[in-house]
């Protein structure tokens, strides 16, 4: 191995971390109906400026704009059931980088899209801005994340 880089140890300035287990999340299921035209490509996009989960090391709220736009497959998405799906994290504690994956696996995972991409872009705190972007193409079966 070609001079692998060691990272320095997690969390040195010794704060508690507690996200909440993926298991103890408790999200609203996702629901879908069927598209009546696959195979014709259409976008659909979805802006949710009201996201909020709780900061897993300082437990304060974290604001965002969640934006997701998609190309169907075979199912779409019930909008109610979008809309408490993220409202449901509300009293999650979570990470920017991991609340974007969660939301493209479960999406996935609920309508098997052709296309999807999604980003959330976190308000300022601490005078830092948090944008997180992720997709997935079902031709290449993989998810591509990007922070910045």
């Amino acid at each position: 191995m070609q001079n692998e880089m060691k990272l320095q140890p997690e969390n040195l300035q010794g704060l508690e971390i507690r996200p909440t287990p993926r298991e103890e999340m408790g999200l609203f299921p996702l629901d879908t109906f069927a598209y009546e035209f696959p195979g014709k490509e259409i976008w659909v996009e979805f802006e949710m400026p009201e996201f909020t989960a709780i900061c897993p090391f300082s437990d304060f709220p974290d604001f965002a704009v969640i934006r997701l736009k998609y190309v169907p497959n075979q199912r779409c998405i019930e909008l109610k059931s979008l809309k408490l799906y993220i409202n449901s994290f509300r009293d999650v504690k979570i990470f920017h980088e991991h609340v974007i994956n969660v939301i493209l696996e479960d999406f996935v995972k609920a309508c098997d899209p052709m296309k999807v991409e999604i980003e959330g872009d976190f308000h300022v705190r601490g005078n830092i801005k948090t944008v997180v972007r992720a997709s997935y193409d079902r031709r290449e079966g993989d998810a591509r994340q990007q922070g910045g």
